[in-house]
């Protein structure tokens, strides 16, 4: 679900498009015509880790994702942490491991979520106790780690290649999408058939 900021967080007035004169000079932004508050929108931070246990790579499945789309362990950064902390906690929070070393890989931009991805390796230690936002997790060798195009799929590819490995890229979730619109075309022509034979 998309939400979008629709009212002042001071006054509750209904926020409107003001183009108004900044350091770069003219800029539309969502702002308050009664306090003059400005709704910047600016990139979330969002921390991602290359979690490796063992020698092999963990990727996890998100309760709210499609079946067989395992991703790296990703959140937000909190207010007060630095991204070393927040990675570390988010590692701990999710897989109950504990980080032992951090390496940042790449600090890159995710336009369509509106994101800054923070990514760092994160070599890790304990036994994994997901937390009840995954379902499941794979441990894999890292010359089978697959990545995707985008997102965090990016930084993924980049510590794969810095290891000495050429990653297969392929887009999960596109073809987890294409699977779903499937099959629900599937189930719509089921049911046109059933009110065919019903109609018969």
């Amino acid at each position: 679900m998309h939400y979008e900021t629709r009212y002042c967080t001071h006054c509750a007035t209904p926020l409107q498009w003001v183009i108004q004169a900044e350091d770069g000079g003219d800029v539309s932004r969502l702002r308050c015509p009664e306090c003059g508050w400005t709704h910047w929108n600016n990139p979330t931070p969002v921390l991602a880790a290359i979690v490796e246990l063992d020698g092999k790579v963990l990727l996890a499945r998100n309760a709210a994702w499609p079946e067989k789309v395992f991703g790296l362990i990703t959140g937000f950064m909190e207010a007060g942490e630095s991204p070393e902390e927040g990675v570390a906690r988010e590692v701990a929070e999710e897989t109950g491991l504990q980080a032992e070393s951090l390496e940042l890989i790449s600090v890159h931009e995710f336009l369509r979520m509106n994101q800054v991805i923070i990514a760092f390796h994160v070599r890790a230690s304990g036994q994994v106790r997901l937390s009840p936002e995954l379902l499941e997790y794979r441990l894999l060798e890292p010359e089978k780690v697959q990545a995707w195009p985008s997102g965090t799929g990016m930084a993924l590819a980049k510590w794969l290649r810095s290891r000495g490995h050429d990653p297969v890229i392929r887009d999960f979730w596109k073809r987890a999408e294409q699977a779903q619109e499937a099959e629900a075309s599937r189930a719509d022509q089921d049911s046109a058939a059933g009110l065919s034979r019903d109609a018969a």
